[in-house]
């Protein structure tokens, strides 16, 4: 589904400012198509090998398709996004950047993986001898402008939305933003095939596709964050063989993810014969960071899980 004057967006941004200038204004139940820039804004391709990974411009990543100006939308409201449908390519990349994800201080050189699937089918995307992951496309980046005067980077999520890398931000979700500024000014990106919960190396499978939204206005909403609805059960595609489990445990969630990825990535290895920092990409894109318990003092469970549907 499109806009009504069957408008697509393809004009990018590269930073949040609520001095960019609307590329559409469109009323409360009107929908529109974006056509965003994967998150290299194009810089890495099907083609790509190594060299092109250590020539990134961080200054070109994760560009939005925007912004929309809707009516009506005034500070203290919220923009209900209804994700409708997505258009995928066929291709995608993950990397492994210096200095990004969880586990940056061990994994120091650059890896990139490209990636082939069939768009129509969507079945599940091949990995290295014998991966298979299974795939369900959705948007890492969607939101809206800050108050805050200036430009900002899109790399962090705000409380307006922005790169949250939520998973389950996929078709039929409903999405409420709260908005910051008048006509809300929305935009998304960073498009991806699939991705684990946490994204621990930093990049999911970094996908172009289409996004077509239908926006609707909530009035005096005042949400301190984001919320969303999902048509229906959001891990049971992963489901089918169960899962292999490593966890961390500890005073500090952050050590404790990290612990549990270096556990994963460990029995991964030993098990598939991988290189570690393949088995480190490979969980970014299909295994789920899970806070298992956070109430027992002074120590707390951080789990991974991994779909052993993927080998087998």
């Amino acid at each position: 589904m499109t806009h009504k004057h069957n408008h697509t967006i393809h004009q990018c941004h590269f930073g949040w400012s609520n001095a960019n200038q609307p590329v559409v204004k469109i009323a409360p139940g009107e929908s529109i198509e974006f056509d965003p820039l994967d998150s290299s804004g194009g810089q890495i391709t099907p083609q790509s090998t190594l060299a092109n990974l250590s020539q990134l411009d961080f200054g070109k990543v994760n560009p939005v398709a925007g912004p929309v100006y809707i009516d009506g939308a005034e500070p203290g409201d919220a923009i209900k996004v209804t994700l409708l449908s997505f258009t995928p390519s066929g291709w995608g990349w993950t990397a492994n950047i210096p200095g990004f994800g969880l586990l940056a201080d061990q994994f120091k050189d650059p890896a990139l993986h490209i990636w082939k699937y069939d768009p129509s089918t969507l079945a599940p995307a091949m990995y290295g001898p014998g991966g298979r992951v299974p795939l369900k496309p959705f948007c890492g980046t969607i939101g809206l402008a800050p108050a805050e005067p200036g430009t900002h980077s899109i790399v962090p999520p705000r409380r307006m939305g922005g790169n949250m890398d939520i998973r389950d931000l996929s078709a039929g979700t409903e999405l409420y933003l709260p908005v910051e500024v008048k006509g809300g000014l929305f935009s998304v990106g960073d498009t991806h095939a699939t991705q684990g919960d946490g994204e621990v190396c930093g990049t999911a499978i970094e996908s172009p596709c289409k996004v077509a939204a239908k926006f609707e206005l909530i009035k005096g909403a005042h949400l301190a964050f984001p919320r969303f609805t999902t048509p229906g059960p959001v891990s049971r595609h992963l489901d089918s063989k169960g899962y292999e489990v490593t966890t961390g445990i500890g005073p500090d969630l952050f050590e404790g993810a990290r612990q549990a990825v270096m556990g994963m990535v460990d029995l991964l290895t030993k098990r598939h014969k991988m290189s570690a920092v393949e088995a480190y990409m490979l969980c970014s894109v299909c295994a789920d960071l899970r806070i298992s318990e956070i109430v027992d003092m002074p120590n707390w469970v951080v789990s991974l899980y991994f779909p052993r549907v993927v080998f087998e």
